[in-house]
């Protein structure tokens, strides 16, 4: 049965549901801005009746609301997808950004770049071809063959720095991680705590999920919750968190690259020492941008051997206009000998080759010592000769051609067969062959080696004079002659079948095309490149605009909504209110004007 003032508990539990209603309502509009909140919800339910009797048997009478829960809106499957979403776009926004980065090295607009200085240096061999003789010309020809190498150098130096940039964002992004799976791992212990009671402890989730957010970008997170409500966070295959428990990451020891002049890194799992791999996010944009990068190093290295071998080749075969006028060659003081032979990049003490196989071998001729080179060592090599740098050593360059031997019509080759030469070399096995000296018979001739390749004549006399290589020398054209400028100059911009008879049989670290059409293939793939990444970020863009709106339908604060909310819960509090003092009167007339008639 009910008391004489069980009404007023009616109402004042109508007062306190209206009241914590309104309290729900101002936390949603003061944190309607705030990153990762989520609109909450007081829920109210008719609390436990009591039974009264009447004429009519027993009755049960209600004894006002109470407040059961206060719950977040959240869309688990919308966080979900959002998580998965934004691990691919922290991913496609990573590779964009390195390529503007790449973009801006290679840059070509503002005539500063790569092709405006390998075409200032064509133009100088052009221009050399037809004033050989100029001093002008041929110190043209070694300033803007220095430029072109500096600048070869800058852009692979400045593809390393950044490489070197990409791991110092690696390197923050791990100290990141790990501070946030840290904050995961305390907001599971606190969310547990509070949840054991039969709490809601919202506020704590929502600062949870937006940590998940924020670890999604740098990496592909999967979230699982378990029925105490702590989350576990797996990334490809390993478990960062599981519950109140998480794995360190750290920065592996560096490892020497010389090949790329730089020093690699792994990501490590500090208690097992195993290597993690992230499978998204930023963390796997910057671990293929630095192998990307590292490819756009070798291109330009590919460059730089190209003219390391095959232009120096070219250079090699020319002959330059210092030496005795009258007689170039033949003079009882070498030194009165023009000049050939001689390496246009490198020292003269150095000879350069190139195999798809074993990359740029580089062969000390003073120590007679060899060693492979890859990478950054090859585009530091890109220095033109001192002998062409030193005083008047522009007469040294090779811009003037020489007539050969009359044997030297036909080339011979040597066959499977030792000692036995062809003149037909689909039938040879070109085989190189050093010294000057060798010699085999050839019907009633004797063939000599004429170069340290696979050609020969049958004058011993000239084969004396060929130990510096190319080619033989019977007389030299005059100081003007600018032929082996032409030739030089095809090499940057002509393909491999128009170039000179010394090096268009010679396997190029460029293939078949020019030098010129070699960068700008390169440029152009990396152009493409760049711009199909760019439109998956507007693609991206648009898909996580589309979750967002998804998840904030759900988990977002309306005004609206929370305005009329206010209005419903201030009315209902005063008039629970206004109840309360109608009963309070009621009560004041039974208690204190009962029984008083006729006082």
């Amino acid at each position: 049965m009910q008391s004489t003032f069980s009404g007023l508990n009616t109402m004042v539990n109508g007062i306190y549901t209206n009241r914590l209603g309104l309290n729900t309502v101002g936390h949603n509009i003061s944190n309607s801005n705030t990153e990762g909140y989520s609109r909450q919800t007081a829920h109210a339910a008719a609390t436990p009746s009591s039974e009264v009797y009447t004429l009519a048997g027993a009755s049960q009478v209600g004894n006002g609301s109470t407040v059961t829960s206060v719950i977040r809106a959240r869309d688990i499957y919308a966080d979900r997808q959002y998580w998965k979403e934004n691990s691919t776009n922290g991913y496609y926004n990573g590779k964009a950004n390195n390529y503007a980065k790449i973009e801006s090295i290679f840059n070509d607009s503002k005539n500063t770049g790569i092709q405006n200085a390998m075409e200032k240096f064509y133009e100088a061999w052009e221009d050399c071809s037809t004033t050989a003789s100029s001093d002008t010309s041929r110190q043209n020809v070694i300033n803007a063959g220095q430029n072109f190498a500096q600048t070869l150098q800058i852009a692979a130096n400045q593809v390393q720095e950044q490489i070197n940039s990409l791991y110092d964002d690696i390197t923050l992004s791990v100290e990141t991680m790990n501070r946030l799976l840290g904050q995961v791992v305390e907001l599971n212990k606190n969310i547990s705590g509070i949840e054991a009671n039969g709490a809601n402890a919202n506020d704590l989730r929502d600062q949870r999920d937006l940590i998940v957010d924020q670890l999604t970008e740098m990496t592909n997170i999967t979230v699982y919750e378990t029925s105490n409500g702590m989350y576990t966070l797996v990334s490809n295959g390993t478990t960062l968190v599981n519950g109140i428990t998480k794995v360190d990451l750290e920065m592996s020891a560096p490892k020497n690259n010389k090949e790329y002049g730089l020093n690699d890194y792994d990501i490590i799992i500090k208690q097992t020492g195993t290597i993690y791999s992230p499978g998204g996010g930023e963390l796997k944009a910057q671990f293929e941008a630095i192998a990307e990068d590292k490819g756009y190093i070798d291109e330009v290295a590919r460059m730089a051997t190209f003219l390391l071998t095959t232009l120096n080749d070219q250079h090699k075969a020319g002959y330059g206009i210092d030496g005795n006028k009258d007689k170039p060659f033949g003079n009882a003081n070498p030194d009165d000998d023009a000049t050939t032979g001689l390496n246009f990049y490198g020292e003269s003490d150095y000879e350069f080759t190139w195999t798809e196989a074993d990359g740029l071998v580089v062969k000390n001729t003073t120590t007679n010592t060899e060693e492979k080179m890859s990478g950054i060592q090859i585009v530091d090599l890109l220095v033109v000769n001192g002998e062409l740098t030193a005083v008047d050593g522009h007469k040294k360059l090779a811009t003037r051609s020489g007539e050969r031997a009359s044997d030297m019509g036909t080339i011979f080759y040597e066959t499977t067969t030792a000692g036995i030469y062809t003149t037909d070399e689909n039938d040879a096995n070109i085989k190189k062959v050093g010294g000057k000296a060798v010699e085999a018979d050839l019907g009633d001739k004797l063939v000599y080696t004429a170069n340290s390749g696979a050609r020969y004549t049958t004058d011993a006399a000239l084969a004396d004079k060929a130990a510096s290589g190319y080619p033989i020398p019977v007389d030299v054209n005059g100081t003007g002659d600018g032929s082996n400028a032409v030739w030089m100059a095809t090499l940057l911009n002509c393909e491999n079948d128009k170039t000179s008879p010394e090096v268009r049989d010679s396997v190029r670290a460029i293939g078949k095309g020019s030098l010129y059409s070699y960068y700008n293939t390169s440029m152009t793939t990396m152009g493409s490149a760049a711009s199909n990444m760019n439109g998956r970020v507007d693609f991206q863009s648009n898909v996580m605009s589309q979750v967002e709106n998804l998840r904030s339908s759900t988990n977002g604060v309306n005004w609206d909504e929370e305005l009329t909310n206010m209005i419903m819960f201030q009315q209902g509090y005063s008039a629970c209110s206004r109840c309360l003092n109608a009963m309070d009167e009621c009560l004041d007339k039974l208690i204190n004007g009962t029984g008083t008639v006729g006082r």
